[in-house]
């Protein structure tokens, strides 16, 4: 069997990544090909597929030859001697084109084999880039914790001048400390998380766990979405695996009506002769040569009757199973769609909320410049900056993990 070789690889990476930083795809791009060329998952399909395809050979042969010898105990006796020792050869040949439909026969399963590693191709694929993105949105939290700590010590730093001044008490110092001390602790709490996902990576990877994973500081929310088409879900492989099952099926009733069809058979006899004692004569001692020819009829072929019932059955199942999972595919299609529009609409919102939050951050600034400042206030708009901030950041990683969905599904 010969196949058009695709780099999925890269229409997967393209298709997904076209509105993303190029160095963030570059670097997605590596650690998909490393995931690619070292899973293990893969890696056993391709050796399924291998195991299937070698059964072609295994196929491709005819009955073993039947040998048989004999020695007459009591000598019968002919005319012309008598008869000490027989040889025989047999061989029974299938019908015409048997053999091929065998082939033909495994070669549809080997296909339908195939479709199991581009469909584990497409999973390990997302599964990379979504734990690649959780990554992402982890790294770009404990940035935005960092700066909202820094924030909170300027913020202290002012409380602490006010206290002096008699305009603020310290209550309010150890409010702001307290509030820092929470956000380093979910800082602390989000580096363990990082090293965490890091090793489900490094294991969709096949590597050690301790090697460290670089991903982009920032992504940007596109300013367009990708084309979908729709119809392309229908050329999903998970889909063409039921496909090509169905094709095996056809060829194995085809294979199921050659094998109910009469075997023939060639042979040959050798009986060797002794000569008779004195006696001379032209035929005297002569050995016996016998060919022969023999038919197999399989006269009682319920056997192939039930077989091709079953065939029929099946077919019929593979086809409700296509229709169930074309369905599912659907609806995971629908619900990547929906869930990436509201992923932009989140994002847009958290961005105007965080833009209103930094002038509310900036009134409190002034205030303090003509003497009144509530640090209650402070430590609201701060809170609610880094909820913005936090939203913010998981509207970005899920328009990406949804845009990934999309392309394993219709790319």
């Amino acid at each position: 069997m010969k196949y058009i070789k695709i780099n999925i690889k890269t229409v997967f990476v393209l298709c997904s990544l076209c509105f993303v930083l190029s160095a963030q795809s570059q670097e997605l791009e590596t650690l998909i090909d490393v995931a690619l060329n070292n899973n293990p998952e893969i890696q056993k399909f391709e050796l399924q597929y291998k195991r299937v395809s070698e059964k072609v050979n295994e196929v491709n042969t005819i009955p073993n030859t039947e040998f048989g010898v004999g020695y007459f105990v009591s000598e019968p006796e002919t005319r012309t001697g008598a008869q000490r020792f027989k040889v025989s050869a047999k061989q029974m040949l299938p019908w015409f084109g048997t053999i091929t439909s065998r082939e033909n026969y495994v070669s549809s399963l080997a296909d339908a084999k195939y479709e199991d590693i581009v469909i584990a191709k497409r999973k390990l694929m997302a599964s990379v880039s979504q734990s690649y993105y959780d990554l992402y949105a982890n790294k770009a939290k404990q940035m935005v914790l960092t700066e909202n700590i820094k924030l909170l010590e300027t913020y202290e730093t002012l409380a602490l001048t006010s206290v002096e001044v008699g305009k603020a008490s310290a209550v309010d110092v150890l409010r702001l400390q307290m509030r820092q001390n929470e956000m380093q602790q979910l800082k602390d709490v989000l580096s363990q998380q990082f090293l965490a996902e890091q090793t489900n990576l490094n294991n969709l990877l096949n590597r050690e766990n301790d090697v460290a994973v670089t991903v982009v500081d920032s992504l940007m929310m596109p300013s367009e979405d990708f084309e979908i088409i729709t119809e392309n879900l229908a050329l999903h492989p998970e889909l063409l695996k039921y496909d090509k099952l169905y094709q095996s099926i056809e060829q194995s009733e085809l294979l199921n009506q050659k094998e109910s069809s009469p075997m023939i058979g060639f042979g040959l006899d050798y009986i060797n002769v002794s000569e008779r004692p004195d006696m001379n004569f032209s035929d005297n001692g002569k050995d016996i040569v016998m060919p022969m020819v023999s038919v197999s009829i399989p006269i009682f072929n319920k056997k192939y009757k039930s077989q091709t019932k079953q065939n029929e059955l099946e077919q019929q199942e593979i086809t409700a199973q296509k229709q169930e999972r074309l369905n599912t595919l659907e609806t995971l299609l629908s619900k990547a769609i929906n869930e990436r529009i509201s992923a932009r609409i989140s994002y847009a919102t958290q961005t105007k909320n965080l833009k209103q939050a930094k002038d509310a951050e900036e009134i409190l600034i002034k205030s303090y410049e003509t003497g009144t400042i509530d640090f209650n206030d402070v430590l609201d708009i701060q809170e609610l900056q880094l909820k913005f901030q936090m939203n913010q950041i998981e509207s970005i990683k899920g328009y990406y993990v949804q845009s990934t969905i999309i392309n394993y599904l219709i790319q």
